[in-house]
């Protein structure tokens, strides 16, 4: 597979802090990586450098070829060719003022192709979404915001797609919708993706390789498939008692 994404020698921040301090890792076209780690060891920090809405010290990051880290975050989602990012972040960041299908039509990339990604596409993959179309935002529950946020992120028809703990919060239902649609996007559409999780367990089954974080550096990269089978090593790099 192709090199998608490549960082290197990455130090960012808020403000004067450092929190990823001299990180480099790699994505292969159609892999999928689960980012793993405890709170505040910068996973979050990481996915929102790669956006660009942190502070860079250091380091250079390249998506498919091109240098992006001088880039602005709306350049970095619509600025190549052949995509670039599509974000789901936290706060989700629904647009509670507009319908489903206004949250959606509203940042669609046209792109040609039997595999590309528009509202209808969403709606298949979403039935909820689709029955709630023209809902305001602000009248979704929680679960549908986050189906919707997904689904935002996938019109832009992303050449890599971030997701920063989608599942977190949500009811057990909703969690094996969001799971199923995951498990669709990376494992049958082949979408490159970076998952954010605090739960292993949920993530592993679908990703190519793991990469857990620890005080903003990479302290462990092994196979997905691997990991799975050594539930102490993980329950130590997680910090599990």
């Amino acid at each position: 597979m192709t090199e998608l994404l490549r960082v290197e020698g990455l130090v960012a921040g808020y403000g004067e802090a450092v929190v990823i301090q001299g990180l480099s890792l790699s994505v292969r076209a159609g892999q999928t990586l689960a980012l793993l780690g405890r709170n505040g060891t910068g996973k979050t920090t990481l996915i929102n450098t790669l956006v660009g809405t942190t502070r860079r010290f250091a380091g250079q990051i390249w998506l498919d070829g091109q240098p992006i880290e001088g880039w602005p975050s709306h350049r970095r989602v619509t600025g190549l060719t052949k995509g670039g990012l599509g974000w789901v972040p936290q706060e989700r960041g629904v647009f509670k003022s507009l319908t489903v299908h206004e949250n959606l039509s509203a940042v669609a990339r046209a792109v040609h192709g039997v595999h590309a990604w528009t509202p209808q596409r969403v709606f298949a993959l979403f039935p909820r979404l689709a029955e709630r179309r023209d809902n305001l935002g602000s009248q979704l529950s929680g679960g549908e915001q986050q189906m919707l946020a997904v689904g935002r992120a996938l019109v832009v028809n992303p050449s890599l797609l971030l997701l920063d703990e989608p599942l977190e919060g949500l009811a057990p239902i909703i969690v094996q919708e969001l799971l199923a649609a995951i498990r669709h996007i990376t494992r049958e559409e082949g979408l490159s993706t970076i998952i954010v999780e605090q739960h292993p367990d949920l993530v592993l089954a679908m990703s190519d390789e793991a990469v857990v974080l620890e005080r903003g550096q990479i302290v462990h990269r092994e196979r997905a498939s691997i990991l799975r089978t050594q539930p102490d090593l993980l329950q130590r790099l997680m910090g599990v008692e």
